[in-house]
């Protein structure tokens, strides 16, 4: 102290002192009672801040992009590494590199959309007590770091809440969020192709039950269940009866020379042929034409005069066979439409789900066992350095402004300043009283 005052009386009030660290730490030893009170009072109370402060927790997930890269990319790729392309290979390289989808996951984690599902899904406004939704999403991206390694394509996500539970929940929420988008926004050719032939098998399916709907109608009235094998059986069974026929009319007459016309043996035989011939004459039929609504549709009635019969007649099968046939056809081309439009269709299924991106979890996030914030000891030391620091300036800029003499513009400046700013303090303190 002696030092400081021998130099000041050596020189004019109006000097200032040389700016050297001695004098200045001299000061400062000088006032070194304050400035160890002043430490030890900032000591206490950063140290009660730092432990005031909400703990913060972080939960944290890896994913890995899925590889869209074509051969072509591939190739102009390669062709570049090895310097054969020159700037046209550069260009190549960062227009297909692999890091395209990279970026646009991040950008896709970092949409308004996958914020506002979060926002709902945890009632963020409420945790965060903003008013606005707006709000709730700037917290909620102060909340959450997404970054991506440039060279191996991985994201991570870091999202920091006062709840680790939540934490983790939310971490999780963006990869589901994620997921749930690019599957929603995946416009591939071959979801295109699966929704349409999926519309075309539901329209094939209707033609296909129509179709057998007709055939079975068509028939159930006409009693025609397979026309090749009814009309190898009506063949055989008319040759049968015409063959018994046959043989009982030659018996008739060696028993018409035997025993007479009114022998009941004759008689007998007699009646046998009339049943036969009847029997004939119904598996034989009429050969009058079908009606309009059989030959036009295959829907409608047979014969007038085989109405009620168990089988259609041997002279109609040939005429039922053409609508019949028309009426097969048709179920069967409808069958094999639909048999592969069903097998293109699981293709087309297969196909998408290998087009749609997958994301890769490389981390699941886990509920985080300590904090990620506040560092209390860093706090703590950060706060009583600057209360030292703030208060050793103040020391040396009061010393400063002691040493500045009267007639200094310095001194007259803060002279007409500082009244004028005290007063407009005052009337807005004053005004502010008379308000309340």
């Amino acid at each position: 102290m002696n030092t400081i005052t021998s130099v000041m009386s050596t020189g004019e009030s109006s000097e200032r002192i040389p700016a050297n660290w001695a004098v200045r730490a001299a000061l400062l030893w000088q006032h070194r009672r304050l400035l160890a009170r002043v430490t030890s009072i900032s000591l206490v109370v950063s140290l009660g801040i730092a432990f005031l402060l909400p703990k913060q927790y972080k939960s944290t997930a890896s994913i890995m992009p899925p590889d869209q890269q074509n051969s072509g990319a591939m190739m102009l790729a390669a062709l570049a590494g090895r310097g054969g392309l020159g700037a046209f290979g550069s260009l190549a390289s960062g227009l297909f590199g692999g890091h395209t989808t990279t970026a646009l996951f991040v950008n896709l984690l970092q949409s308004g959309t996958v914020r506002g599902h979060l926002i709902d899904r945890f009632d963020l406004q409420r945790v965060y007590h903003s008013r606005y939704r707006f709000t709730a999403a700037k917290r909620l991206a102060r909340q959450t770091k997404i970054t991506d390694d440039k060279k191996s394509g991985v994201i991570t996500i870091e999202v920091e809440d006062t709840d680790p539970v939540r934490a983790r929940d939310m971490a999780k929420a963006y990869l589901e969020e994620l997921n749930n988008l690019v599957t929603k926004t995946s416009t591939s050719a071959a979801r295109q192709e699966r929704i349409f032939i999926e519309n075309r098998l539901h329209a094939v399916e209707g033609d296909l039950e129509r179709a057998q709907l007709e055939l079975s109608e068509f028939s159930s009235k006409n009693s025609t269940i397979d026309i090749k094998e009814q009309t190898r059986a009506m063949v055989e069974t008319g040759a049968r009866v015409q063959g018994e026929l046959l043989v009982e009319q030659s018996g008739l007459q060696s028993l018409r020379q035997i025993y007479g016309d009114n022998n009941v043996r004759v008689k007998g035989t007699e009646a046998r042929i009339a049943a036969l011939r009847r029997d004939l004459a119904q598996m034989t039929g009429s050969s009058a034409p079908l009606s309009s609504e059989t030959s036009a549709s295959g829907g409608a009635a047979g014969v007038p005069d085989d109405n009620g019969a168990l089988y259609p007649s041997l002279r109609q099968l040939p005429r039922l066979a053409v609508p019949y046939a028309d009426l097969y056809r048709r179920v069967k081309v409808q069958e094999t439409v639909f048999e592969l439009l069903t097998q293109q269709y699981e293709m087309a299924r297969i196909e998408e789900a290998k087009d749609v991106p997958v994301i890769s979890v490389i981390d699941i996030p886990g509920v985080p066992e300590k904090k990620s914030f506040p560092p209390r000891l860093i706090v703590t030391l950060l706060l009583t350095f600057l209360s030292c620091a703030t208060v050793s300036a103040w020391i040396l800029l009061r010393e400063a402004w002691t040493r500045l003499s009267r007639d200094d513009p310095r001194r007259q400046l803060a002279s007409e300043v500082l009244p004028v700013l005290r007063g407009r303090f005052h009337a807005i303190a004053s005004r502010g009283k008379g308000i309340a």
